[in-house]
């Protein structure tokens, strides 16, 4: 057992507040030279990871795959694709990684396969073979239509017809991508058993692609349409609720197959990702009690723009729906548009800042820290599927995928200078390479690393408990917590106002009004202490009145009986 596995096996909860980093290995470093990056790439770049400050990694899909959608679509669930390496390179990776202190978190991808796994090759070709009914098959309507109107994630139809079986088999993603029937239980057995294939090998957890989506109404019963606020145009699956294509019931129970076996490992985690119409109340009830997924990550924040008013909204729904829930909060992913594009370039830091305020486990994605922006491509350098056939109206998801630089120059470090990398370097990116802001102390690498460092010291901060403080009590664009256990408190707040030249003035915050005067007054033994974090001004407190400008975050230690229940 190496070092790292006998601290995990000492620390059954480790990942409980901890942070996490996700690689997009195509993007994040090429040792070979063919403009993908590898796992020997990453094993290169770990030490930069170690310094960074999180504590653990989590690898998106290296498994054998014809790359349709870039990995998470299996074809050998036990192998890794060639153009990453093989499995010695990830032993290698796994035990340098151990070596630095860093956990190996990898992708799951359970939910459906590759047309190209033996498994589906087989149940495709009768309706009477071994697998014949290890995928979802069903007949068509009288008419020879699809069996229902569930709409595929990427558009069009999520049924393709067989001409072999004269039937449809559903895909709730590409149609090279067909879901796997779940309600079988051979599927379910042959999913855990690779599962222990690599929990066998020494990974310390798995993130579970789209966790919610393992089971389907056996009726097939078609989906309702949605709201017209839930509706995004150019999307069509956004017009309907995925009432009976995800979330069944039956999920919450292989959810707990799965943690079981889990729990033969002592230390390996689980974070699992929830989509859908209504994500929040399945990401607590997939997370609840011990018997579950430790974590869970829906859209919501990731969809983020660092309005002060929405991110409240977020958190107290989550809040509602009970205290024994462990989120895993993300702003940036290879899903969605970069955060800095969001919540803007200026507020990079106080994202983070805001980020690493709330109660739960974090998760930073590749260039997070670097403060990259979203890039602009053109249709023609497009690689994702998804952006290809939805263009104009969605671009896709390439712009984040982008690769990381390292250095300032016209790959970036990311490979060599010959053959072009898969996805271009992002021009602006690399004024932001990792090597000109490792020199500047000022920078925002640097600040996010001290930043990590507060945290990770923070046992508040890490596994405290969180009441959000009402948007009525505060100044408008306010946001706030009060973090706390038994023996401390801290109120995070951020002025999340935009800068500009007509609204630049500070906020004053009456701090009498949101902990009591007995603190303010000298009633209270220990005085309230401001917390000297990266890369922000120190906010000024007179009177019991803190001044905070926009764009600036405060951390305030107060005493213990000092702050009231302040949700409402």
């Amino acid at each position: 057992m190496t070092p790292t596995q006998l601290h995990r096996h000492a620390a059954h909860d480790w990942w409980r507040g901890a942070t996490l980093y996700q690689i997009y290995p195509r993007s994040f470093m090429d040792a070979n030279g063919d403009g993908v990056g590898d796992i020997a790439g990453i094993i290169q770049r770990l030490d930069y990871l170690a310094t960074l400050g999180v504590d653990a990694i989590w690898i998106s899909p290296i498994f054998t795959s014809p790359m349709q959608d870039f990995g998470y679509d299996v074809s050998d669930y036990r192998d890794i694709d060639p153009l990453f390496g093989t499995l010695e390179d990830f032993t290698r990776l796994i035990a340098r990684a151990h070596e630095l202190g860093l956990a190996v978190i990898i992708d799951q991808v359970l939910s459906h396969s590759s047309d190209q796994h033996v498994w589906f090759r087989e149940s495709r070709q009768s309706r009477d073979n071994d697998k014949a009914d290890w995928y979802v098959w069903a007949d068509p309507r009288p008419d020879g239509s699809a069996p229902n109107n569930w709409l595929a994630a990427f558009g069009g139809p999520a049924w393709t017809f067989d001409s072999r079986r004269c039937q449809y088999y559903l895909h709730n993603f590409l149609a090279s991508q067909p879901d796997l029937n779940f309600h079988h239980p051979e599927v379910r057995q042959a999913q855990l058993d690779n599962l222990r294939f690599w929990l066998e090998l020494g990974v310390d957890g798995f993130r579970f692609d789209t966790a919610n989506f393992y089971f389907h109404d056996r009726a097939l019963t078609d989906n309702p349409p949605s709201s017209d606020d839930y509706r995004s145009r150019g999307h069509p699956r956004s017009y309907q609720l995925l009432k009976h294509n995800a979330d069944q019931p039956e999920n919450l129970d292989y959810l707990e197959e799965i943690r079981a076996l889990l729990d033969e490992y002592p230390g390996a985690t689980s974070v699992g990702e929830v989509g859908g119409s209504d994500p929040l109340p399945a990401m607590a009830a997939y997370t609840a009690g011990q018997h579950r997924l430790h974590m869970a990550y829906t859209f919501d924040l990731l969809n983020s723009t660092g309005d002060a008013m929405a991110l409240h909204a977020v958190l107290a729904r989550f809040a509602d729906h009970g205290d024994d829930a462990w989120p895993c909060w993300a702003l940036s992913n290879h899903d969605v548009p970069r955060s800095a594009s969001r919540w803007g370039s200026a507020r990079a830091l106080l994202a983070l800042t805001v980020l690493c305020s709330l109660r739960g486990s974090l998760c930073l994605y590749q260039g997070e820290e670097l403060g990259f922006e979203e890039a602009e491509l053109s249709y023609a350098e497009l690689q994702d599927p998804f952006g290809i056939a939805l263009w104009p109206e969605v671009k896709g998801r390439d712009g984040c995928r982008t690769p990381m630089v390292w250095e300032p120059h016209r790959h970036g470090g990311f490979c060599a200078d010959s053959p072009s990398p898969w996805l271009p370097v992002h021009v602006p990116h690399q004024s932001q390479a990792v090597s000109l802001q490792q020199e500047a102390p000022e920078s925002l690498l640097n600040h996010v690393r001290q930043l990590l460092r507060l945290r990770g010291e923070n046992t508040l901060l890490k596994t405290g408990q969180q009441t959000l403080i009402s948007p009525s009590v505060l100044p408008k664009g306010v946001f706030g917590v009060i973090r706390h256990d038994r023996h401390q408190r801290m109120m995070c707040l951020a002025n999340l106002g935009h800068q500009s030249g007509h609204n630049n003035s500070p906020v004053m915050l009456d701090l009498t009004a949101l902990l009591g005067s007995r603190t303010l007054h000298g009633q209270c033994h220990d005085p309230i202490e401001i917390v000297s974090l990266p890369g922000m001004a120190t906010p000024i407190l007179e009177a019991g009145q803190l001044r905070l400008s926009p764009g600036m975050a405060a951390w305030l230690v107060v005493p213990a009986d000092a702050s009231r229940d302040q949700d409402g």
